[in-house]
């Protein structure tokens, strides 16, 4: 065999094991008794703990997470989307990353230190973006930067997202804003109520990945690693 498909043939088997080895810290069943599924509790099969989690550091940085969810998850259905946010709690091995918690979408709020996913999904409960911010924050910072360049014909979601700027917006897009009006407008907004029971997809989507260990809890310092677990899971599941 030449030298060439050797290495390429090498690199290939190597690559694999650092994805399975990244998906078997999600193992609800593992053998470690460490909470968390720690890197330094990897299987030897899968080599030195440290170069898989180096390897891993390296396709986060690159984007490789971020390419391997769009191509799973190219195939939405913008029939309509639906936003909503949920809390996770953050694990003190989670803390420590360079710069404080302040630069990775770490905040504190009743339950402790927490990170917040606001995640948007298709019309079949599929992921289509999210974006991680401090617990704290409220759950409508986050919509811009999910419906940059997205054509959708409703938008589904809860009464946090109910104001007149994001009213306006969607209906400058032409998109059918499904949000109960909050009970202290003085004026009543229509609300399609038979659409909007839909929105338990997102809180379905929720459900899915909090099944995932280390996803239920953030134990990752970096809010960039936490993504690419959340962007595997979401490329798991798309493929169901």
């Amino acid at each position: 065999m030449p030298a060439r498909c050797r290495a390429a043939r090498a690199t290939s088997a190597s690559a694999n094991r650092a994805i399975s080895a990244a998906w078997c810290r999600f193992s609800r069943h593992r053998s470690s008794t460490r909470r968390g599924a720690p890197w330094r509790d990897l299987p030897q099969d899968f080599g030195k703990w440290n170069s898989v989690f180096q390897r891993f550091r390296r396709w986060v940085r690159s984007g490789v997470f971020d390419q391997l969810f769009e191509a799973l998850s190219a195939d939405a259905d913008f029939e309509y989307v639906i936003v909503d946010g949920t809390i996770v709690r953050v694990h003190q091995h989670g803390t420590g990353a360079k710069g404080g918690t302040r630069t990775q979408a770490i905040g504190r709020s009743r339950g402790g230190l927490t990170t917040k996913i606001v995640a948007l999904v298709d019309a079949l409960g599929n992921l289509v973006r999210f974006v991680l911010l401090p617990g704290q924050r409220h759950d409508s910072v986050g919509v811009a930067p999910l419906l940059t360049d997205l054509d959708f014909a409703a938008l589904l979601a809860d009464k946090a997202f109910d104001s007149d700027g994001f009213r306006t917006e969607l209906d400058n897009r032409g998109a059918v804003a499904v949000i109960p009006p909050k009970a202290n407008r003085v004026t009543p907004i229509p609300c399609d109520f038979e659409m909007y029971k839909w929105r338990h997809l997102v809180e379905n989507f929720f459900c899915k990945i909090k099944e995932f260990r280390r996803i239920a809890t953030r134990y990752d310092k970096t809010d960039t690693s936490f993504a690419a677990m959340i962007q595997l899971v979401g490329s798991v599941l798309a493929t169901r």
